[in-house]
């Protein structure tokens, strides 16, 4: 048996949706562990692009199965609408696809009303999308599950105690309306007759598909430096990120798990608030903003963009355990007569090779560029690292040198075959320490 975890080895947004569609051929199974719909992965096949915001990238082949983990908080209606979508598009016509765990919390109406509300004051840069305050719930002991939502009668009971704070909360704190029991009861019983079919013991199942020697590809949401404990709190997503959340977020052991693959893009993106050292304030961010159509697949937002920085892929690396990164929209770069890359931070005359957790440390940090020369010429058509352009080469192996982690990987395009290096994660020579 071989299990992979794939992680974004940055702020999120960095083409893992392409990577685990494109690795999900030599899978089984593919598990989406944590995170809900603020995050949105984009895949492009033949011209045709798609966005899931829920169901695991690998739904667009028709023989793997997709498992939507007990770590992820759910909003039915979102799903519903990307089952119809994607199966109106032509794919998932066999609804034994996809599994969702009956352990994985559900998303309702008055975490989105709280979560919009409080941003207003604390501005963290959250999609209003009620992730976070779905996860307190959980935390809390309040949260209500796929399972909770198949028995009616739980889920009436459960409903109601929480309307009575959620209600207070939203009218006397927050300055809000309130929810008349009903139109949410109602609701999401509709909900429930429509996803019951796919509400399974996936933890069991995912050690039965394990033990028969199933290959299984683990597809973490957002990046390293958005998880709660090891990002850049409170700048950060409502869970945690890294690897090892797959087991938690899956209902499997960590012995279990085999190898982890890191992505980051050939420059850094984030959206929302939060520090950024290497963020471009000029053309040159704006450029690469337009280039790389850097705008949020779930909210539309301008992201953020500037050079690639070493120190945030090794502090990723770090915590994840990464042992091969990809690199991507490397493309993205093609027209740019230098490349930056950051290799510390300089900060009160010291000099910084680490992510430091003091944010007002991070919100000072003057970056420490090396400059490459960059190499003016289309890469869409390679295949290989030799058919790469010596400068493109040249980045890579700096970036690779800087890291730590072999780059097995590169993207040169938004389409599935337009990656250079495509290897079996799957293979034994994978796995060697």
């Amino acid at each position: 048996m071989a299990n992979v975890v794939i992680v974004g080895a940055q702020w999120g947004d960095e083409g893992k949706g392409k990577i685990v569609d494109l690795l999900t051929q030599y899978a089984d199974l593919v598990v989406r562990f944590q995170g809900g719909n603020n995050a949105g992965h984009t895949i492009v096949l033949k011209g045709e692009k798609f966005v899931v915001h829920l169901i695991p990238s690998g739904i667009l082949y028709k023989d793997k199965k997709c498992i939507i983990g007990n770590g992820v908080v759910l909003d039915p209606a979102v799903l519903i609408q990307e089952i119809d979508e994607i199966k109106r598009r032509g794919y998932f016509q066999d609804d034994s696809q996809l599994l969702i765990s009956e352990e994985t919390h559900l998303i309702l109406p008055y975490h989105r009303r709280i979560d919009v509300a409080r941003e207003r004051t604390f501005k963290i840069g959250t999609t209003g999308r009620g992730i976070g305050p779905a996860y307190e719930d959980k935390v809390v002991r309040c949260g209500i599950r796929m399972v909770d939502l198949i028995d009616e009668k739980v889920f009436r009971e459960k409903l109601e105690a929480n309307l009575i704070q959620k209600n207070a909360y939203l009218t006397q704190v927050l300055q809000d309306r309130g929810f008349e029991f009903s139109e949410i009861f109602d609701e999401y019983l509709s909900y429930k007759h429509r996803l019951e079919t796919y509400v399974k013991n996936t933890s069991l199942l995912l050690h039965e598909e394990i033990q028969r020697g199933k290959h299984v590809l683990f597809e973490g949401a957002q990046g390293a430096l958005l998880d709660m404990d090891h990002g850049t709190y409170p700048y950060v997503t409502a869970s945690n990120t890294v690897a090892g959340n797959a087991c938690a977020g899956s209902g499997i052991g960590p012995t279990m798990i085999h190898s982890v693959v890191g992505v980051a893009k050939a420059y850094t993106t984030r959206v929302g608030e939060g520090p950024f050292p290497t963020e471009l304030h000029d053309a040159l961010g704006e450029k690469i903003r337009q280039r790389g159509g850097e705008y949020g697949a779930t909210t539309g937002r301008p992201r953020r963009c500037g050079w690639f920085d070493a120190v945030v892929v090794n502090h990723a690396i770090r915590i994840n355990g990464i042992q091969k990164m990809v690199i991507t929209k490397l493309d993205v770069l093609n027209d740019f007569d230098m490349i930056k890359v950051c290799v510390g931070y300089r900060v009160n005359g010291k000099v910084l090779t680490y992510l430091p957790s003091n944010l007002e440390i991070l919100k000072h940090a003057e970056p420490i560029y090396e400059e490459l020369e960059g190499w003016k010429s289309e890469i869409e058509g390679a295949r290989y690292f030799k058919d790469l352009p010596r400068n493109a080469k040249r980045y890579l192996k700096r970036i690779q040198k800087l890291t730590g982690a072999k780059i097995t990987m590169v993207s040169v395009g938004s389409e599935r075959d337009e990656t250079v290096g495509v290897e079996n994660p799957f293979a034994k020579r994978s796995f060697k320490r």
